[in-house]
Protein backbone atom coordinates (compact mmCIF):
# COMPACT_ATOMS: atom_id res chain seq x y z
CA UNK A 1 0.00 0.00 0.00
CA UNK A 2 2.74 2.56 0.96
CA UNK A 3 4.53 1.65 -2.80
CA UNK A 4 1.15 2.67 -3.92
CA UNK A 5 1.15 5.82 -2.57
CA UNK A 6 4.29 6.43 -3.50
CA UNK A 7 3.88 5.69 -7.37
CA UNK A 8 0.62 7.82 -7.50
CA UNK A 9 2.58 10.71 -5.89
CA UNK A 10 5.11 10.60 -8.85
CA UNK A 11 2.27 10.13 -11.32
CA UNK A 12 1.00 13.79 -9.84
CA UNK A 13 4.06 15.00 -9.76
CA UNK A 14 5.83 14.44 -12.76
CA UNK A 15 4.12 16.62 -15.20
CA UNK A 16 4.83 19.61 -12.89
CA UNK A 17 8.77 18.73 -12.81
CA UNK A 18 8.69 18.05 -16.95
CA UNK A 19 6.86 21.33 -17.14
CA UNK A 20 9.67 22.81 -15.42
CA UNK A 21 11.94 20.90 -17.13
CA UNK A 22 10.29 22.05 -20.86
CA UNK A 23 9.20 25.17 -20.09
CA UNK A 24 12.92 27.12 -19.40
CA UNK A 25 12.29 30.56 -20.44
CA UNK A 26 9.11 31.26 -18.47
CA UNK A 27 10.53 30.13 -15.07
CA UNK A 28 14.24 31.30 -15.31
CA UNK A 29 14.25 34.67 -13.05
CA UNK A 30 17.14 35.41 -15.15
CA UNK A 31 15.05 36.12 -17.62
CA UNK A 32 13.07 39.05 -15.57
CA UNK A 33 16.52 41.58 -15.55
CA UNK A 34 18.54 42.84 -18.66
CA UNK A 35 21.36 40.45 -19.26
CA UNK A 36 24.50 41.96 -20.63
CA UNK A 37 25.93 38.87 -22.28
CA UNK A 38 22.50 38.45 -24.21
CA UNK A 39 22.36 42.52 -25.03
CA UNK A 40 26.01 41.93 -26.53
CA UNK A 41 25.62 39.30 -28.33
CA UNK A 42 22.42 41.08 -29.81
CA UNK A 43 24.33 43.82 -30.73
CA UNK A 44 27.24 41.94 -32.41
CA UNK A 45 24.22 39.99 -34.58
CA UNK A 46 23.38 43.57 -35.41
CA UNK A 47 26.60 44.82 -36.26
CA UNK A 48 27.16 41.40 -38.67
CA UNK A 49 23.85 41.56 -40.28
CA UNK A 50 24.72 45.50 -41.33
CA UNK A 51 28.10 44.18 -42.89
CA UNK A 52 26.00 41.77 -44.87
CA UNK A 53 22.86 43.95 -45.20
CA UNK A 54 24.78 47.72 -45.51
CA UNK A 55 21.29 49.28 -46.63
CA UNK A 56 19.28 47.33 -44.36
CA UNK A 57 18.11 46.95 -40.80
CA UNK A 58 16.34 43.69 -39.34
CA UNK A 59 13.71 45.61 -37.94
CA UNK A 60 9.84 45.51 -38.30
CA UNK A 61 7.97 47.88 -39.96
CA UNK A 62 6.05 50.66 -38.05
CA UNK A 63 4.10 53.72 -38.86
CA UNK A 64 5.96 56.88 -39.48
CA UNK A 65 4.01 58.73 -36.40
CA UNK A 66 4.97 55.81 -33.73
CA UNK A 67 7.12 57.04 -30.73
CA UNK A 68 10.54 56.62 -31.36
CA UNK A 69 11.88 54.33 -28.43
CA UNK A 70 9.19 52.02 -29.63
CA UNK A 71 9.70 52.91 -33.68
CA UNK A 72 12.32 50.39 -34.31
CA UNK A 73 11.86 46.67 -32.80
CA UNK A 74 14.30 43.63 -33.68
CA UNK A 75 12.61 41.42 -36.32
CA UNK A 76 14.37 37.83 -35.06
CA UNK A 77 13.51 36.08 -37.95
CA UNK A 78 15.83 38.20 -40.21
CA UNK A 79 18.47 36.97 -38.03
CA UNK A 80 17.80 33.61 -38.26
CA UNK A 81 17.35 33.97 -42.18
CA UNK A 82 20.57 35.18 -42.42
CA UNK A 83 22.14 32.27 -40.61
CA UNK A 84 23.23 34.47 -37.88
CA UNK A 85 20.97 34.49 -34.67
CA UNK A 86 19.65 30.65 -33.59
CA UNK A 87 16.80 32.37 -31.58
CA UNK A 88 15.42 34.74 -29.99
CA UNK A 89 17.51 36.06 -26.08
CA UNK A 90 16.00 34.10 -23.35
CA UNK A 91 14.52 37.28 -21.66
CA UNK A 92 13.02 38.40 -24.32
CA UNK A 93 9.02 38.72 -24.78
CA UNK A 94 9.03 35.94 -27.62
CA UNK A 95 10.73 33.69 -25.05
CA UNK A 96 8.59 34.17 -22.03
CA UNK A 97 11.03 37.05 -20.66
CA UNK A 98 9.85 40.48 -20.07
CA UNK A 99 11.18 42.70 -22.81
CA UNK A 100 10.93 43.69 -26.11
CA UNK A 101 14.41 44.49 -27.77
CA UNK A 102 14.56 47.64 -30.17
CA UNK A 103 16.88 49.77 -31.53
CA UNK A 104 17.99 53.26 -31.27
CA UNK A 105 20.12 55.92 -33.43
CA UNK A 106 18.76 53.22 -36.49
CA UNK A 107 20.77 55.48 -39.10
CA UNK A 108 23.95 56.20 -37.90
CA UNK A 109 24.83 53.94 -34.85
CA UNK A 110 22.51 50.85 -34.52
CA UNK A 111 22.34 50.34 -30.87
CA UNK A 112 20.39 47.25 -29.36
CA UNK A 113 18.36 48.36 -26.17
CA UNK A 114 15.27 46.61 -24.19
CA UNK A 115 11.71 48.14 -23.49
CA UNK A 116 10.43 46.90 -20.20
CA UNK A 117 6.79 45.41 -21.17
CA UNK A 118 5.76 45.26 -17.68
CA UNK A 119 5.48 49.04 -17.92
CA UNK A 120 3.58 48.88 -20.92
CA UNK A 121 1.07 46.48 -19.54
CA UNK A 122 0.57 48.96 -16.19
CA UNK A 123 -0.58 51.29 -18.72
CA UNK A 124 -2.57 48.97 -20.80
CA UNK A 125 -4.72 48.39 -17.61
CA UNK A 126 -5.13 51.97 -16.70
CA UNK A 127 -5.83 52.71 -20.47
CA UNK A 128 -9.01 50.82 -20.49
CA UNK A 129 -10.61 51.80 -17.19
CA UNK A 130 -10.03 54.98 -19.12
CA UNK A 131 -11.84 53.49 -22.31
CA UNK A 132 -14.75 52.64 -20.02
CA UNK A 133 -14.96 55.85 -18.70
CA UNK A 134 -15.26 58.04 -21.73
CA UNK A 135 -17.91 55.56 -23.09
CA UNK A 136 -19.78 57.37 -20.61
CA UNK A 137 -18.57 60.74 -20.51
CA UNK A 138 -16.91 63.31 -23.43
CA UNK A 139 -14.20 64.04 -21.65
CA UNK A 140 -11.28 62.15 -20.49
CA UNK A 141 -10.57 61.69 -16.04
CA UNK A 142 -8.88 64.79 -16.13
CA UNK A 143 -7.30 65.73 -12.71
CA UNK A 144 -4.56 68.45 -11.95
CA UNK A 145 -2.63 70.33 -14.69
CA UNK A 146 0.91 69.54 -14.69
CA UNK A 147 2.44 71.23 -17.71
CA UNK A 148 0.85 72.90 -20.82
CA UNK A 149 -1.74 70.49 -22.38
CA UNK A 150 -0.47 67.73 -20.01
CA UNK A 151 -2.41 66.43 -16.57
CA UNK A 152 -2.71 64.09 -13.89
CA UNK A 153 -5.11 61.09 -13.94
CA UNK A 154 -8.57 61.65 -11.87
CA UNK A 155 -7.89 58.30 -10.39
CA UNK A 156 -11.04 58.56 -8.22
CA UNK A 157 -13.64 58.76 -11.30
CA UNK A 158 -11.53 55.44 -13.19
CA UNK A 159 -12.16 53.37 -10.02
CA UNK A 160 -8.93 53.71 -8.57
CA UNK A 161 -8.34 54.03 -4.71
CA UNK A 162 -4.96 55.72 -5.75
CA UNK A 163 -2.71 56.85 -8.14
CA UNK A 164 -1.82 54.69 -10.78
CA UNK A 165 1.94 54.39 -10.56
CA UNK A 166 4.83 52.45 -12.53
CA UNK A 167 7.71 50.94 -11.17
CA UNK A 168 10.46 53.09 -12.77
CA UNK A 169 13.22 50.58 -14.38
CA UNK A 170 16.24 52.86 -13.80
CA UNK A 171 15.74 53.33 -10.23
CA UNK A 172 13.12 50.76 -9.17
CA UNK A 173 10.78 54.21 -7.58
CA UNK A 174 7.24 54.65 -8.48
CA UNK A 175 6.84 57.16 -11.29
CA UNK A 176 3.43 58.55 -11.99
CA UNK A 177 1.38 58.57 -14.73
CA UNK A 178 0.00 61.53 -17.18
CA UNK A 179 -2.44 62.51 -19.55
CA UNK A 180 -2.62 64.76 -22.89
CA UNK A 181 -5.44 66.88 -23.92
CA UNK A 182 -6.20 63.83 -26.15
CA UNK A 183 -6.63 61.10 -23.52
CA UNK A 184 -3.29 59.38 -24.12
CA UNK A 185 -1.39 58.33 -21.19
CA UNK A 186 2.27 57.96 -20.26
CA UNK A 187 5.12 57.26 -18.04
CA UNK A 188 6.26 60.39 -16.27
CA UNK A 189 10.43 60.21 -16.19
CA UNK A 190 10.86 63.42 -14.60
CA UNK A 191 12.05 61.97 -11.32
CA UNK A 192 14.40 59.63 -12.68
CA UNK A 193 16.00 62.09 -15.24
CA UNK A 194 16.19 64.64 -12.96
CA UNK A 195 18.40 62.01 -10.87
CA UNK A 196 20.34 61.10 -13.80
CA UNK A 197 21.09 64.75 -14.39
CA UNK A 198 22.46 65.51 -11.42
CA UNK A 199 24.30 61.96 -11.28
CA UNK A 200 25.96 62.26 -15.08
CA UNK A 201 28.26 64.75 -16.72
CA UNK A 202 26.23 65.63 -19.98
CA UNK A 203 25.81 68.32 -22.37
CA UNK A 204 22.34 68.15 -22.71
CA UNK A 205 20.81 72.13 -23.38
CA UNK A 206 17.20 73.38 -23.70
CA UNK A 207 15.46 71.88 -26.95
CA UNK A 208 17.33 68.84 -26.39
CA UNK A 209 15.22 65.35 -25.92
CA UNK A 210 16.95 64.37 -22.58
CA UNK A 211 15.10 61.33 -22.37
CA UNK A 212 18.24 60.00 -24.33
CA UNK A 213 20.13 60.49 -21.05
CA UNK A 214 18.25 57.20 -19.71
CA UNK A 215 19.44 55.59 -22.54
CA UNK A 216 22.85 56.40 -22.82
CA UNK A 217 23.61 54.95 -19.15
CA UNK A 218 21.24 51.84 -19.04
CA UNK A 219 20.12 49.19 -21.61
CA UNK A 220 16.41 49.94 -21.00
CA UNK A 221 14.79 52.99 -22.77
CA UNK A 222 12.12 54.84 -21.64
CA UNK A 223 9.33 53.80 -23.74
CA UNK A 224 5.67 55.02 -23.59
CA UNK A 225 6.99 58.83 -22.06
CA UNK A 226 6.33 62.73 -23.89
CA UNK A 227 9.46 64.44 -25.14
CA UNK A 228 11.79 66.17 -22.28
CA UNK A 229 14.12 68.87 -22.41
CA UNK A 230 16.15 70.94 -19.65
CA UNK A 231 15.24 74.00 -17.98
CA UNK A 232 17.34 75.59 -15.58
CA UNK A 233 19.25 72.19 -14.65
CA UNK A 234 15.43 70.46 -13.93
CA UNK A 235 13.80 68.49 -16.75
CA UNK A 236 10.49 69.56 -17.95
CA UNK A 237 8.07 68.34 -20.46
CA UNK A 238 8.64 69.44 -24.26
CA UNK A 239 5.86 67.47 -25.93
CA UNK A 240 6.64 69.53 -29.31
CA UNK A 241 10.24 68.96 -29.97
CA UNK A 242 10.99 66.80 -32.51
CA UNK A 243 11.66 63.22 -31.44
CA UNK A 244 13.37 61.96 -34.26
CA UNK A 245 16.12 59.17 -33.11
CA UNK A 246 19.04 61.36 -32.21
CA UNK A 247 22.54 60.49 -32.91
Amino acid sequence: MEMSRKFMLMIVLVPFLLTGCLYPDENLSKNQVPNTVQLQSMQTAIDQFKESHPYELPIKNREEDTPVFQKYPIDFSRLKEANILAEAPGNSFQRGGVYQYVLIHPENDPTVKVIDIRATQKLTKVNIRIAAYRNENRYPPFGEKVAENIYTINYNKIGFDDPPQVKSPYTQNLLPIVMDVEGNIYIDYRPDLYDFLQKYDHKYKNGDDIRYLLAEHSPIVPANSLPYTIKDGEPVFAPNINSQDAS
